[in-house]
């Protein structure tokens, strides 16, 4: 046997003795039980050496089952999510070690339309963490958003290069998710499931609450739907598809989330003007002129919807009816107040504003006696501006919602140019499925904001990747084309 192969092999065993041997010092002379858990630790890190790639199913897989940290440990300064947010700082760090000592990674991925609009984002949140008027808090929330970024979509997007994974990306989430689903109405079950109270904790320890519930499960409605339609996939797997809609719409229904249920009409919406392929122009017309039309009736528009009295309730219809409510239902009420509220704070500081997470500690003194509701709250424990635009305009100010914005744009540009350039039918449908699935999200963010949670940036990074590895994989395949031609 080779020297170098005897070196390896006394190598693996003397650290493998030793760490069996910490780990039984850990447990049986310090009582530390809980370092049972360091081989796990060390298992996860050799995967994310060797194969970074599973280490990221594997955080897709968890999202659903994730858990905070103050669930464990109450009264703790800090929160994250466990284990997926461990997962991706560690991903972080491994990305970094492998750029420096590789000096490269996949320029296509790196220089896309969509990756500089997100790494403009990022930049202008650095320099509001500078600028913040608490910096830790920001410098917390940009870290955060940085590990979101990089394995969720820069090493997420690696993964699907080759248009492949992508379904098995989706499932991985899904699993779980029904788990939850299964398990919150089993709880909702003993209140009744009718009980619209019930569905703000019964997803707890899971989901923050059943909005954040409601949205995941909005966001994975369009591909399920796909493969259910898709000749492409065997029959087995639409049949799976077909159970798991099943239970996936019956959480989405039980989490009356009026958010959740206003965002798939919306995306049905979107999904009929890419099939009957409606031009841009006309529909263009069409949004300024109901733009115009609002404006000039706001007023008597903001009357008739004072004029609903209607709140949510545990009836469907009912329940979406007070959408529209403005003068009694509590939780609209005070969705305007935490709007009024950004809109105020960036009106006070509409260049930098006051720092990234920074809205929740510093909102209370904006709120108006008139627009407090039996809800309001003065402490940091209320919640964000429910909104993931007006939340970046008062926190990042005006650029810090113009390059959100521009990430949006961006995103569903090259969605569509590449929907409609595809010939390759599985892809055009993954395409037109992630579209959708983040129309969902794009319109529930004008009434929530769940992007610094694992839950909602799982699939919202994660679909985005996938929109720009099959447009990178189709113009090279476009490239490939033509060469032969030549």
């Amino acid at each position: 046997m080779p020297q170098k192969a005897v070196i390896r092999i006394a190598l693996f065993y003397l650290i493998s003795i030793g760490f069996i041997f910490l780990n039984l010092w850990f447990v049986v002379e310090k009582h530390m039980l809980y370092a049972n858990v360091l081989p796990l630790v060390f298992a996860v890190l050799l995967l994310a050496v060797y194969s970074f790639d599973k280490v990221i199913y594997l955080i897709a897989f968890l999202a659903p089952l994730s858990i905070p940290l103050r669930e464990y440990l109450p009264g703790i300064g800090f929160d994250m999510y466990i284990p997926t947010e461990p997962l991706l700082f560690g991903l972080l760090l491994l990305f970094i070690l492998k750029v420096i000592q590789e000096r490269q990674f996949d320029r296509k991925i790196l220089l896309h339309p969509v990756s500089l609009a997100v790494y403009l984002n990022l930049f202008w949140i650095l320099i509001t963490s500078v600028t913040s008027t608490m910096p830790m808090v920001s410098f917390k929330f940009l870290l955060m958003r940085i590990w979101f970024v990089v394995g969720l979509y820069l090493l997420t997007a690696k993964i699907f290069k080759d248009g492949k994974n992508m379904e098995k990306y989706v499932w991985l989430y899904v699993i779980p998710l029904m788990l939850v689903i299964f398990y919150s109405t089993y709880r909702h079950l003993g209140y009744g499931l009718w009980d619209k109270q019930a569905a703000h904790f019964v997803v707890s320890p899971f989901y923050r609450d059943h909005t954040s519930y409601g949205a995941a499960t909005a966001i994975y409605i369009p591909f399920l739907v796909m493969f259910i339609l898709s000749k492409t996939y065997s029959k087995n797997v639409r049949l799976l598809a077909a159970g798991a809609l099943a239970v996936v719409t019956l959480g989405f229904l039980l989490s009356y989330s009026r958010a959740a249920w206003l965002s798939i009409i919306v995306a049905f919406g979107v999904w009929t003007i890419i099939k009957l392929r409606i031009r841009f122009k006309p529909l263009f017309i069409t949004v300024v002129s109901v733009l115009v039309l609002f404006f000039t009736f706001q007023s008597q528009i903001v009357m008739k919807l004072e004029q609903n009295s209607e709140e949510s309730s545990a009836n469907i219809m009912t329940h979406i009816s007070s959408i529209s409510n403005i003068s009694s239902d509590a939780s609209n009420m005070e969705r305007i107040n935490r709007w009024s509220c950004a809109v105020r704070m960036f009106a006070d500081k509409p260049v930098v504003g006051f720092g990234p997470g920074t809205y929740m500690f510093k909102y209370a003194r904006y709120q108006l006696s008139k627009d407090r509701t039996i809800i309001s709250t003065n402490s940091a424990d209320g919640g964000n501006a429910h909104s993931e635009y007006l939340g970046p305009m008062a926190e990042s100010g005006v650029l810090g919602l113009a390059t959100y914005l521009l990430i949006i744009i961006l995103v569903i540009y090259t969605a569509v140019s590449t929907y409609t350039r595809l010939s390759d039918y599985r892809l055009r449908s993954i395409v037109l499925a992630a579209l959708i699935g983040l129309v969902t999200y794009y319109i529930h963010g004008f009434l929530n904001n769940f992007l610094d949670t694992d839950k909602i940036s799982v699939p919202f990074w994660g679909f985005t990747a996938m929109i720009v590895a099959i447009d990178i994989l189709s113009r090279k395949q476009e490239m490939d084309t033509e060469q032969k031609q030549d």
